[in-house]
């Protein structure tokens, strides 16, 4: 199962004066399973890449095709695409609604036309995928943290039981603890379930630190697709649009330039640790 891109273009407002050409020839293949950073800076094409995905958007030219299906055919049911590809948008706490967490994540799984005993086993697990405490499942989402409600979102798309979860900057507007706790249950839940994971976010450290493979984004066109550590020796690069490495590469890479034998493949803070000391201890 796969989502294949191939020549795909998108234009805002055409033929007006406020025409945008927001995607440019992009093409690439997204398996199943797979943990995808998606990066870029404001403007670069990220969000409405992400909302051509799942039909949000349709493409100005190009085609995609989610298992072997073109999905722009006339025949071709929207629904089935939506059910497993999940979007959740950033801030996704405003999508929330119901008068209490539960009844919000039923609401997807109903929405689907399953059996009753069917949406609530959905909630429940989902729920407790992404780590809400039980005591908070009937609460109103007003009363919840910014984090908690995060998590309550995800387990709405998640509830619908997606074949690929699409996060838009989950973590924005979280304190670092907070971040690192939804990172960290969106890790183990595709570990645990081998749901793919396509990440936006504008964090280097956390791209580097989680995801597999990062797909870059500038002025609409998609300039590396490749495993983390092969896009970020290409900071310099990432520099002249606009991005950066994590800082663990400056570091190292300093590091090198000063005379030391690290290795400026590092990009975790836990990866430069265990080179810097292997280094020491060669040394010693």
């Amino acid at each position: 199962m796969s989502i294949i891109l191939d020549k795909v273009n998108y234009v805002y407002e055409i033929g007006s004066g406020f025409e945008k050409h927001a995607l440019k020839d992009v093409s690439c293949v997204i398996e199943k399973g797979e943990f995808i950073g998606l990066i870029g800076h404001t403007g670069s094409g990220k969000s409405t890449l992400i909302q051509h995905l799942n039909g949000i958007i349709k493409a100005t030219s190009g085609n995609i095709f989610f298992d072997g299906e073109y999905i722009y055919d006339k025949d071709y049911d929207m629904r089935k695409l939506r059910n497993k590809v999940g979007l959740v948008f950033q801030y996704p706490e405003h999508q929330l609604f119901e008068t209490d967490i539960f009844k919000d994540v039923c609401f997807g799984p109903r929405n689907q036309g399953l059996p009753e005993k069917e949406v609530q086993l959905r909630a429940f697990q989902a729920l407790r995928l992404v780590g809400l405490e039980e005591n908070l499942y009937y609460q109103s989402p007003f009363d919840l943290s910014g984090g908690q409600k995060r998590r309550a979102a995800i387990a709405g798309v998640l509830a619908m039981k997606p074949d690929y979860l699409i996060l838009d900057e989950p973590t924005a507007g979280l304190d670092p603890k907070g971040r690192d706790e939804i990172l960290g249950h969106i890790r183990k839940l595709h570990d645990e379930t081998g749901i793919a994971v396509i990440l936006v976010s504008h964090s280097m450290e956390d791209v580097a630190r989680y995801v597999d493979r990062i797909m870059v984004m500038n002025d609409g066109e998609l300039i590396f697709d490749d495993k983390p550590r092969n896009v970020f020796a290409h900071y310099r690069e990432l520099e002249s649009v606009g991005l950066a490495a994590p800082d663990v590469t400056y570091i190292m890479n300093d590091l090198k330039r000063a005379g030391f034998a690290v290795d400026t493949d590092a990009i975790t803070v836990e990866e430069a640790r265990d080179n810097i000391l292997k280094m020491l201890n060669g040394k010693g």
